[in-house]
Order: C-alpha cells, then sequence, then structure tokens
C-alpha cells in the first residue's frame, strides 16, 4: 500500500512515526530514511532506539535547503538526496524491512533534489515489495496522490511560528 502524508500542517513525519510503531506492534520491521533532515537531534532519535532493531531512523540528508544557516551547496544537498534513495532501494532489496517510509520526499521534490521521474519509478519498483511505502512532506503532487492508496493532508491552522516563535523541543523535533 502506498501511504501520503502531505500538507502545509504540522505531523507528516509524527503521522508517519506513529503508524511505524503501530507496525512493530505488531510484528513489522521499519526503516524511516529522512531525506532533507541533518545532522542535529530531534527527540524521536532518541526514542526509536527502543524499538531497535525493529524500527530504525537513518538521517541522510544535509539539513533544511536554504532556511536558516544553511551554507551546504545545493549540490551536496542534492547528492544526499539521491543517495537517500539508493540507499532505500538496497534496502528494499535486502528484504529486511514490511515498510518503507521516505520522510520529506515531497520537499525533496520540491527543491528540485529528486525528479517526478525517480520517484515515480521508485513506487512502481517497490510498492509490491513492501507491505506500505509512506512517503511524507509538504507539496506532494495530484499525480502522486492518484497513485497512493491513503492520503491525508495536514492543514494548518495556527502555528507558532505565525506568532515569530521558534520550534519547540518535544513538539517540532
Amino acid at each position: 500500500m502506498l501511504i501520503v502524508f502531505t500538507g502545509n500542517g504540522k505531523g507528516k513525519t509524527t503521522a508517519a512515526i506513529g503508524q511505524a510503531v503501530r507496525a512493530v506492534g505488531n510484528g513489522s520491521k521499519v526503516l524511516m530514511v529522512q531525506l532533507i533532515k541533518g545532522p542535529w537531534k530531534s527527540g524521536e532519535d532518541t526514542s526509536v532506539k527502543k524499538f531497535n532493531p525493529d524500527f530504525i531512523i537513518v538521517k541522510k540528508g544535509k539539513g533544511f535547503v536554504h532556511i536558516g544557516d544553511d551554507t551546504v551547496p545545493f549540490e551536496e544537498h542534492r547528492k544526499a538526496a539521491l543517495d537517500a534513495l539508493v540507499y532505500a532501494q538496497e534496502q528494499i532489496d535486502q528484504k529486511k524491512w514490511n515498510i518503507l517510509i521516505l520522510d520529506e520526499i515531497w520537499n525533496a521534490l520540491s527543491l528540485k533534489l529528486v525528479s517526478e521521474g525517480s520517484i515515480a519509478d521508485f513506487i512502481s519498483k517497490n510498492v509490491g515489495q513492501l507491505d506500505h511505502l509512506i512517503m511524507t512532506g509538504r507539496d506532494c503532487p495530484q499525480k502522486f496522490i492518484d497513485k497512493a492508496d491513503l492520503v491525508t493532508e495536514m492543514k494548518e491552522i495556527k502555528h507558532p511560528f505565525t506568532r515569530g516563535l521558534k520550534g519547540s523541543k518535544g513538539v517540532e523535533f
């Protein structure tokens, strides 16, 4: 099953992690590959260790592109995103995982780090190889929404960022 969590609201990664926790509780093995999120630590990095080896998160990104103090050249961001897809494919080919989560894949697409064609090929090749392929991020194109079996759109109603407040530990990271 292809599952998409998209939209401008908070909660896409959180929903995918919740899905992973539920699946692990039912005997599945879950791999989350993060395409954008970089080397800094977040709460899920610590808590997911309690689920190892049934649920792991692998950060392949170099951080948020052109946000904050990002000084990483665009080509390094692009290479990291492409490497993330290669890594994910290698993991699927090893047949160790029931569920693969590609976190922030739609952001990587809108930033032009990966192409629609590479995502479409990845989906076509792998949907039948896994129990579930979960893809998160803002701005999922309609063609992928149409292809998905389950789509949830997070809609922002109100967020502290709009008042100039920074991310809150335990909520955003």
